[in-house]
């Protein structure tokens, strides 16, 4: 079985954005017995500076925080880089009936006594290598070659 820390391939780095540092330190806990590097912050705005300084493979964030929420900072973050998988938590998902075509992010979670074992799996799900691209034609890669010469 493949780990997060297979020395053929670069340890994921995840950012975990909760305003609540006992739900930040419990989901790090998790994330790094998976070998995971993980980076916590209590505010949406540190996250935003933090996520500027280091290129993330994925975030974790709350949705009720202070001055911003995690909708928010997913808008705000994929501005960035819009390809950065997001997972966005919260005690209301389903009460707000937040789902990931409402709220941008690519898991919606609700905050309950199956927190930890979904996040695993989402995170594992996000965080997999993309399928191998089949190789093409020498003939087709030699045109594509050719064409972006003569451009």
């Amino acid at each position: 079985m493949q780990t997060a820390t297979s020395p053929d391939i670069p340890v994921p780095l995840i950012l975990l954005v909760d305003d609540n540092e006992h739900g930040n330190m419990a989901r790090r806990r998790v994330l790094e017995g998976l070998g995971y590097r993980v980076k916590t912050t209590t505010s949406a705005e540190k996250a935003i500076g933090l996520f500027s300084e280091e290129t993330f493979d994925l975030v974790v964030t709350d949705y009720k925080m202070l001055k911003m929420t995690g909708v928010e900072l997913i808008a705000a973050l994929r501005a960035v880089r819009p390809t950065v998988p997001t997972i966005l938590l919260s005690g209301f998902a389903d009460f707000l009936g937040m789902t990931t075509e409402s709220t941008g992010a690519d898991a919606v979670l609700a905050k309950n006594v199956s927190e930890l074992p979904n996040l695993t799996h989402n995170v594992k799900r996000l965080l997999r290598p993309a399928a191998p691209v089949r190789a093409k034609s020498a003939g087709s890669q030699r045109r594509r070659t050719d064409a972006s010469r003569s451009a």
